[in-house]
């Protein structure tokens, strides 16, 4: 397959192949294989990931901005009559001396990849390929648009700020070139390690065929056994990295715009929020905060006491996020500019000449993230912002977007190819590491934000990423439109966003470019309720998008989702908690849940938020009824409490102040009472909802919120089961696991949905449809029938 575009060749060339296994030897825990043109390293990376680094010439030794995991010593070799097996317990691969390619298989699984050559090199791509069945779906590769099963498309990784997102746009802003296998049985991954341009193509060229390219000296993959999907996840996870707890005000509301200013509307914007009690944490300034798009500065006739704003800001439970962009302006009075030029933090031609690019400040340079010089430079230029009181960062247009090539080809709206970044004395040319500079940016802030808020924890939000981001930063999904399509689209976008290792993701909440309908803010504001990241934001020369904006009907529903959002913080932070264990997303496909139906395979309009919530959303104007598919098992209405039989599909009601959520049976689900921010909310009194099952769990977890404490234990995990074979019977247990925090729950309204109302009990009352109970957060037990 030949490469286009940025990085390709141009002029055709012709196809070589490895050739045949000349020679093998395991040495030092790794297995070398050699070719007629080429050869291989494997290295085993944990049970059930593989390493396997393949090159025409010397495998060059490179550090991984991804994985952050350590090979291991559990190779093993075989060979029996010229069949060459390489081990590492649960996956294998074999080969034949004298035989081209290469087969690998699972313990568990059989044969997962059957490669007819090792690697074929076209000019400077190398590639491979292989066949895949019929029944064979494909998910994950981050940001792409299109439908939750990627199969049928080619997709490029190279990170371009692309305002109009069509359904077959690509590429866009991020590259997550990590892909999940399913034939409907078994699952496995395979992981491109490369911040070079690559292409996944699924079936494009050949229906019935599979082959990655890339423009690079190597190709360095990663197989990841399953069986299942969220195996496949929760190694790759392993292996990249998993997220940290976020502070609890980043899962509030959050209001952006292009541009709030001056100061007074802020606080005016802050006003309007608590006047109309609709609850709010946070409130973005776009680049409009800046000394004319200065990095690192305050307008002072705007924002003529940005610390004093700030202070009266919190005091109303309001938290201040400034975007920063990479683009630094050139200009003789501007000292980050002449810092940046005398200390050499700016990427530069191989002649040595600091490139200049055209973006928001106009002529600008960019700052060289892959030295670590510049990191600690650029993460301590962020003083100004911090003593100001701002608490998160918003990193844009870190694809790098350029606006100087004045082309209508987005992918070339980037700096030149030929610009060098140093990487600590070991250059390369941005037509090897482009992938890279957001997600370097993105460590150079958060780095940053360690060395200068050392007790908090960061919040960073970026557009540019690479595999590994979860590490750093929250993503969002850049500059949607106020169409209907996308906020359909946005789903399958998340979803598989989040299979790649990405739990903390959104969407801008009722479109960015454009002017949103009544009708589309609030379908898009009960959906953004259920997004782990849930901010509205506006371009400029729209009309307001505040939640107020749309008439009395619309601002009392954004209120209600706005609300039910913060009741079910405990459920949220929790299952944020389960995401930093696993890796797991918070938001996720049918199909990582119920792998073995069928029936979900298919589904872009339905996720589970966190492992016990289903939500259905409205995404087409005028509907007022949607189908919904609850898979097998037992379901309740979360807004009536009606049980209903899974394994079917449903017609639900959904009028326009209100979205289908559903609640799987034997789920406790923990909430707290709505308040005006998260600094406000009071969580040592919860009301738990519990949906009577045959059994089910629920692993509820405190901490401050705010600082790095819950790092040596200064956290509560309270485990809540119950057991209930049928409505005449019903068992609860409270359990605490770890108590390392002085706050948290102290006491617990319960209600049970689903048992007869005739049962005998101590303790427990029947009323509005429910039993109810008390607890004091100590360790309980509980009986009913």
């Amino acid at each position: 397959m030949m490469m286009t575009g940025n990085c390709g060749s141009k002029e055709a060339t012709r196809k070589i192949t490895a050739g045949k296994v000349t020679d093998c030897r395991l040495e030092h825990n790794k297995f070398y294989v050699a070719f007629e043109r080429g050869q291989a390293r494997m290295e085993s990376f944990g049970e059930g990931i593989l390493r396997i680094t393949l090159a025409p010439g010397e495998i060059p030794d490179s550090e991984s901005l991804a994985v952050v995991a350590e090979p291991d010593d559990r190779l093993a070799l075989s060979d029996e009559q010229d069949l060459v097996t390489i081990s590492n317990g649960a996956l294998a691969i074999q080969l034949r001396a004298d035989q081209p390619g290469l087969s690998v298989s699972s313990r568990c699984s059989g044969t997962l990849l059957e490669l007819e050559q090792a690697f074929c090199r076209i000019g400077k791509t190398l590639s491979v390929s292989a066949r895949i069945g019929e029944s064979m779906m494909f998910f994950g590769l981050g940001e792409k648009t299109g439908f939750l099963d990627r199969r049928g498309r080619r997709y490029i990784m190279w990170n371009t700020d692309d305002p109009l997102h069509t359904p077959d746009k690509d590429p866009l802003y991020k590259s997550i070139p990590f892909l999940i296998f399913f034939d409907g049985e078994r699952a496995y991954g395979l992981f491109l390690d490369s911040i070079a341009r690559s292409e996944f193509d699924l079936g494009y060229e050949d229906r019935e065929r599979l082959s990655v390219t890339v423009n690079d000296s190597c190709l360095d993959l990663y197989l990841i056994d399953g069986p299942s999907i969220a195996e496949v996840v929760m190694r790759y996870t392993r292996l990249t990295g998993r997220m940290e707890m976020p502070p609890i005000w980043s899962l509030g509301f959050q209001q952006c715009r292009f541009s709030y200013y001056p100061q007074e509307r802020v606080l005016e914007l802050a006003e309007s929020f608590r006047a109309r009690q609709i609850p709010c944490d946070v409130i973005y300034l776009d680049i409009d905060y800046m000394d004319g798009y200065r990095i690192f500065t305050w307008d002072a006739s705007r924002f003529p006491e940005p610390k004093g704003m700030i202070a009266r800001l919190e005091e109303q439970g309001f938290r201040v996020v400034t975007i920063v962009d990479p683009a630094i302006r050139k200009d003789s009075d501007y000292s980050v500019y002449l810092e940046g030029t005398r200390e050499g933090h700016f990427c530069k031609f191989p002649t040595g000449e600091v490139y200049h690019g055209e973006v928001w400040p106009g002529t600008a340079a960019f700052p060289d993230f892959s030295r670590e010089k510049t990191r600690k430079w650029w993460g301590f230029k962020h003083t100004v912002l911090f003593d100001a009181g701002v608490s998160g960062i918003w990193n844009d247009m870190n694809e790098p977007s350029d606006f100087k090539p004045g082309t209508p080809d987005r992918t070339l709206a980037t700096v030149p190819n030929d610009l060098m970044m140093d990487f600590d004395g070991k250059p390369q040319p941005f037509s090897k590491c482009h992938n890279a500079y957001g997600i370097l940016m993105c460590r150079a802030t958060h780095e940053g934000f360690r060395a200068l808020k050392p007790g908090e924890r960061p919040f960073i939000l970026t557009r540019s990423a690479y595999a590994g981001i979860q590490r750093y930063a929250a993503v969002w999904t850049g500059d949607n439109y106020s169409w209907w399509e996308h906020l359909a689209a946005s789903i399958p976008m998340h979803l598989n966003i989040g299979l790649s290792g990405i739990p903390f993701v959104g969407g801008d909440v009722g479109g960015f470019q454009s002017n949103s309908s009544p009708e589309l803010y609030a379908r898009w504001v009960q959906l953004g309720a259920f997004t782990p990241f849930f901010r509205a934001h506006s371009d400029r020369g729209t009309r307001d998008h505040e939640p107020w904006s749309f008439g009395p009907e619309v601002e009392s529903i954004a209120r209600r989702a706005i609300q039910l959002r913060y009741a079910l913080l405990p459920y949220l932070y929790s299952e944020f908690r389960r995401a930093c264990e696993t890796g797991l997303p918070v938001m996720r496909p049918l199909i990582l849940d119920f792998q073995d139906d069928r029936n979900v395979y298919g589904i872009n309009d339905q996720f589970m938020f966190g492992k016990d919530i289903l939500v259905a959303p409205v995404v087409r104007p005028g509907d007022r009824k949607r189908l919904v598919y609850l898979p097998h098992g037992g379901w309740y209405d979360f807004h009536t409490k009606e049980r209903l039989e899974g394994g079917t599909y449903i017609i639900a009601d959904a009028p326009l102040d209100r979205i289908s959520v559903y609640v799987r049976e034997g789920a406790i689900i923990p909430m707290a009472r709505s308040a005006e921010s998260t600094r406000f909310m009071d969580f040592s009194t919860l009301w738990f909802e519990l949906y009577a099952g045959p059994e089910g769990s629920f692993d509820l977890y405190e901490d401050d919120g705010l600082t790095q404490d819950y790092r040596d234990g200064a956290f509560n995990l309270r485990r809540l089961t119950q057991q209930s074979p049928s409505p005449r019977s019903f068992r609860f247990r409270l359990e605490n696991l770890a108590t390392g925090y002085g706050g948290g729950l102290k006491k617990a309204y319960a209600a049970v949905y689903g048992l007869d109302e005739d049962l005998p009990s101590e303790g427990c009352v029947y009323e509005n449809r429910a039993w109810h109970f008390e607890l004091d957060g100590s360790d309980a037990e509980i009986r009913i029938g």
